[in-house]
C-alpha cells in the first residue's frame, strides 16, 4: 500500500455533514487525515461522524455566525493544535428570479456564501503555517448566466475572487489558495431546489441534458478534486479555479 496522501493531516471541511463536504471528509479520512466538519444540524452531523467512523469531529454551527466559527477553531486549537488544510464549503443555493430577490434572500445567500467563507479563512489562518491548502467551494455558476441563479452566482462570483486575492496575500506564509467549482452534482441540495420528488426529478434531468458527459457529477468526484488541491501532489498549483463539471462550462 503507497503512502496516504494526508497522512496526519488536520483538516477543517465546513458544510461537511452532507452532499460534497461529506465525500471529502470521508476522502480525507481515508488519505489519513483527521478531519473536523461542521454543520447547522447536529442530527446530520451525528450521522455523517457515525458513517465517517473514525478521524473525525463534528463541531455544529453556521458559518454566518461569527462566534460559531470562534467555537470551532478553539475546538480545533485545543484538541489538535493547527488547521493543514480548509476546505470552505459551506453554502446555499435558493434560485430566485430577479423579480423576487428580496434584502432578505440577498442578504442571506451573501452571509453564507461569500461572508461565512471569508471569516472561515481569516479565522483558520492563526493555526495555519507553511504548507497550508485552502480550498474554497465555489461553482461553474460564477462564470455562466443561468436563470434564477443570479444571487448564488455572484456569491460564487465573489469567491472565485478572493481566491485571487488571498493567494498574493498568503504567498509570504506559503499558504497556497485554490477554488473548485462543481457543476450540477446530485447531492440533497437539488431536491432543496424542488417542490417535490418529481420536481427534482425533471431538474436532475434538465442538469444532465445540459452537460456534454451527459450526466451529473457525484460528490465523490468532487472530493477526488478536492483532495488533489489539499495534497502536496498540487505543490505548485496556486490561485486557479478547477472546474469539475463533465465539461459544462468549458464548451
Amino acid at each position: 500500500m503507497g503512502k496516504l496522501q494526508l497522512e496526519s493531516k488536520i483538516a477543517v471541511i465546513t458544510g461537511g455533514s452532507s452532499g460534497i463536504g461529506l465525500a471529502t471528509a470521508q476522502r480525507f479520512v481515508a488519505e489519513g487525515a483527521h478531519v473536523f466538519i461542521t454543520g447547522r444540524r447536529q442530527v446530520e452531523l451525528d450521522k455523517a461522524v457515525e458513517l465517517i467512523g473514525a478521524n473525525v469531529t463534528a463541531v455544529q454551527g453556521d458559518v454566518s455566525k461569527l462566534a460559531d466559527l470562534d467555537r470551532l477553531y478553539a475546538t480545533v486549537k485545543a484538541s489538535k493544535g493547527r488547521v493543514d488544510i480548509l476546505v470552505a464549503n459551506s453554502g446555499i443555493v435558493d434560485p430566485t428570479g430577479i423579480d423576487d430577490v428580496t434584502s432578505e434572500h440577498y442578504d442571506k445567500t451573501f452571509d453564507i456564501n461569500a461572508k461565512g467563507l471569508l471569516f472561515t479563512v481569516q479565522k483558520a489562518l492563526p493555526l495555519m503555517g507553511k504548507g497550508g491548502a485552502i480550498v474554497l467551494t465555489a461553482s461553474i455558476a460564477s462564470v455562466k448566466g443561468m436563470p434564477g441563479y443570479g444571487t448564488y452566482s455572484a456569491s460564487k462570483a465573489a469567491v472565485r475572487s478572493f481566491a485571487r486575492t488571498w493567494t498574493i496575500e498568503l504567498k509570504e506564509r506559503g499558504i497556497r489558495v485554490n477554488t473548485l467549482s462543481p457543476g450540477p452534482v446530485d447531492t440533497p441540495i437539488i431536491d432543496s431546489q424542488a417542490s417535490d420528488q418529481a420536481s427534482a426529478d425533471q431538474l436532475r434531468n434538465m442538469f444532465s441534458t445540459m452537460i456534454p458527459l451527459g450526466r451529473m457529477g457525484r460528490p465523490e468526484e468532487v472530493a477526488a478534486a478536492a483532495l488533489f488541491l489539499a495534497s502536496d501532489e498540487s505543490s505548485f498549483v496556486a490561485g486557479i479555479d478547477l472546474s469539475v463539471d463533465g465539461g459544462m462550462a468549458q464548451v
